[in-house]
Parts: C-alpha cells; sequence; structure tokens
C-alpha cells in the first residue's frame, strides 16, 4: 500500500527543446520546419506542467518563413501557458538560428558559441556560358515577362537582381523588428548589429545578443533547485530515413548543411 502525503511538492519539470540543423521546408534529414517540429513543441509546453522550457539550439540558420513560423509558435504557447522560455546555444544560433533564440525570454552562451548574422542572403549558380560551350540550346516559353526571373541558364539581367534585392530588404526589416521586440533595450546602444556580421561567447552577451555566459544544466538547478527534472525532447528521424531508403536525399541534405555551417568557420 503505498502512502500518501498530500501537501509534497514535486521536484520541478523543465522542458528540453533540442533544435538542431539547418532550417527548411524540405522533409529530408533532420531539418527544422514548423510542420514537423509541431507535434515536440506542443508536447513540451503541455505535459507535465513545466516550470520552463529550454531550447538548445544548434543551428546556421536557413529558411526566413520557418524560422519565424516557429519561433511565432513557441511564443504563442509560452503567452498562452505563461511558461518562461530560456535559449542555450551551442556551436552556433546564426540568421535563423538566432531567429530561433530571440523567441526565448533569455538567451545563454558557452563562450565559443555564435551568434548573430541578422541579414537574409541569396544564393545561386550560373549556368549560361558552361551549356554555351557545350553546344546545349536552352528553350523557355512562359506566360508573364517575369516568369523565368534568375534563370541560372540565362545571363543576369539587371533588372532581376534589383527586384531581387528589394524582397531580400522586406526580409531583413522584418528579421530586425523581430530581434528588437523580442531583445528590446538588451541590445547594446549605437551598436551596428544588423549588418550580418556573427560574434563569439562574451563578445555577442556584450552586445545585448545574449544575456550571458552558462549551460543547461548549471543554470537550471542554479533557477529551480538540484532536484529539476530535466525532461528532454528530441525530434525522432522518419522511419524510412532510418532504414536507408532515402540515401541520395540524405545525402544531398548534409552538403547544403555543411555549406551553410561552413560560413562560420565550423
Amino acid at each position: 500500500m503505498k502512502l500518501w502525503i498530500p501537501f509534497i511538492k514535486s521536484a520541478p519539470v523543465v522542458s528540453v527543446v533540442r533544435l538542431e540543423g539547418t532550417i527548411s521546408s524540405a522533409t529530408r534529414g533532420v531539418t527544422l520546419n514548423d510542420i514537423a517540429l509541431a507535434p515536440m513543441i506542443e508536447r513540451a509546453f503541455r505535459r507535465w506542467k513545466p516550470a520552463a522550457v529550454a531550447l538548445v539550439i544548434n543551428s546556421p540558420g536557413g529558411s526566413p518563413a520557418q524560422s519565424s513560423l516557429i519561433a511565432a509558435r513557441i511564443r504563442r504557447l509560452a503567452d498562452e501557458k505563461k511558461i518562461p522560455v530560456i535559449a542555450f546555444v551551442e556551436d552556433v544560433a546564426a540568421s535563423g538560428g538566432y531567429w530561433l533564440a530571440s523567441a526565448a525570454d533569455e538567451i545563454w552562451l558557452d563562450q565559443s558559441s555564435i551568434v548573430g548574422s541578422i541579414g537574409v542572403i541569396s544564393s545561386n549558380f550560373g549556368f549560361h556560358e558552361l551549356i554555351e560551350r557545350h553546344g546545349v540550346e536552352r528553350r523557355v516559353h512562359t506566360a508573364g515577362k517575369s516568369k523565368s526571373t534568375l534563370d541560372p541558364f540565362q545571363p543576369e539581367k539587371p533588372a532581376d537582381v534589383k527586384r531581387l534585392k528589394a524582397i531580400l530588404e522586406q526580409m531583413h526589416t522584418t528579421f530586425i523588428a523581430q530581434i528588437k521586440d523580442r531583445r528590446g533595450g538588451k541590445l547594446a546602444e549605437g551598436a551596428d548589429l544588423f549588418t550580418g556580421e556573427f560574434w563569439i561567447g562574451q563578445t555577442g552577451v556584450d552586445l545585448g545578443l545574449a544575456d550571458g555566459i552558462g549551460h543547461l544544466v548549471p543554470k537550471m538547478k542554479e533557477r529551480f533547485g538540484d532536484k529539476v527534472k530535466l525532461i528532454p525532447y528530441v525530434r525522432k528521424r522518419p522511419l524510412l530515413a532510418r532504414f536507408g531508403a532515402q540515401i541520395l536525399e540524405e545525402a544531398l541534405g548534409v552538403v547544403e548543411e555543411r555549406a551553410l555551417y561552413a560560413r562560420y568557420g565550423l
């Protein structure tokens, strides 16, 4: 017979949500996107009545739209449940990765963590000279004069570049608004933080991009006591991917991911 003792408080629980990888609407690999992460994030806020939700972030960024959607879901649940969100950055939270971190009420770094890169980038290749050298004729027919904008198999057009830059500027403005809204008065006055530059460790803290240097376990024990229970939430890989049914797609995803991490020397 189990003796029930009333008024004895159980140890506080902290949900630990791991957000690792590039941010993309693609379903291959372990990319981060709202539809794939939604069930995990929802459980983290709703199960066990957590005292806080900790985000463990290691992402070089990716899709602005998916970054916005994931961050908005986290904030929506945090406000609805009145649960504080605390982010811990591992190697990198840059570009879209920093957008995710900004969803938290506090951001903590390692001395070697990279943060920032508050900018927007579009990259592509031009193949028109290559196909000409090999005698390949490009045949494109459109309804709408802008339908073939930035076609990599045609010479770059100044009008197309102008339109693309206008779109990137609009995205950048949205990104800046997100960071100003979430970090507010914490950002260092007079510092130009929105050039796409990134910083490491204590410098990121000094600029107001993070709140301090600290790691998950000791910080949660300091905040909630030594008996705090950390409940991990990790996105599971799809069953077919685990059995190697998507080897080629996985390989392509790895190449793309490595290219993003390489921007930060990782």
